[in-house]
């Protein structure tokens, strides 16, 4: 769920800390942690951010709300005092609920930059973009399977896409994912991703030059389509 915008000027220090030590917006680690992709580190970062946005919000609620109190809408009167002592208190509540979930961030934060410090870039591979949408089909559970009849075999998602068999072997040759053979394929061997696998989604990816596309590597799901003349 995407931050409104009075929470993201309130936390742009720490956001921008955050994304420079992922290497990618906020918004998108919150999509791999929705997927279940990150590591446990980068999960612990994700699920303390998102506390804290959830705490801040309250905080910008119950500051709006003061704000609008003390704007000479209401009649100055005992309730109005009442009401804004009330107010009062439930935002010091909030502030120190928000100051404690910051400290949380950051202390889930720091290990991942001085890891982001120590160590070189991932050596992950730069897969063209059917890949990464098989890649991004399989999180969603997958297993292969082989038609009794025909004897061919195909990798079906639990969205329903299919994946052909020799993209397959090709992304278990390059350690993206792995079959669980302890099932006969006829029953559906069970496909999942391997940690390179879950680090080839989660890794920045360098834009490409504008009209670049690249060449799709033979029997890549989905095909590409030929340019109309």
């Amino acid at each position: 769920m995407p931050r409104n915008a009075p929470v993201r000027k309130s936390l742009p220090q720490l956001d921008q800390r955050i994304e420079a030590a992922v290497g990618h917006s906020i918004d998108r680690l919150w999509q791999h942690r929705d997927r279940d992709l990150l590591d446990e580190p980068h999960t612990q970062l994700a699920d303390a951010h998102r506390a804290l946005v959830q705490a801040e919000t309250t905080v910008v609620f119950y500051r709006s709300q003061l704000s609008s109190l003390s704007s000479g809408e209401y009649p100055v009167d005992g309730a109005l005092f009442e009401r804004i002592e009330r107010t009062v208190a439930l935002l010091e509540d909030a502030a120190r609920t928000r100051d404690e979930r910051q400290a949380h961030a950051v202390a889930a934060l720091e290990p991942i930059e001085a890891a982001a410090q120590d160590k070189a870039p991932r050596d992950v591979p730069d897969l063209p973009a059917p890949d990464i949408a098989a890649l991004l089909a399989i999180t969603q559970g997958a297993k292969l399977h082989q038609n009794l009849l025909t004897q061919q075999l195909y990798v079906v998602t639990a969205s329903g896409t299919r994946i052909p068999h020799s993209q397959l072997q090709r992304l278990e040759e390059d350690r993206l994912v792995v079959r669980d053979t302890s099932h006969s394929v006829t029953a559906g061997q069970p496909v999942t991703l391997t940690d390179t696998g879950r680090a080839v989604l989660t890794a920045p990816r360098s834009p490409r030059a504008p009209g670049a596309v690249p060449a799709p590597r033979p029997g890549t799901w989905p095909a590409a389509t030929p340019a109309r003349r």
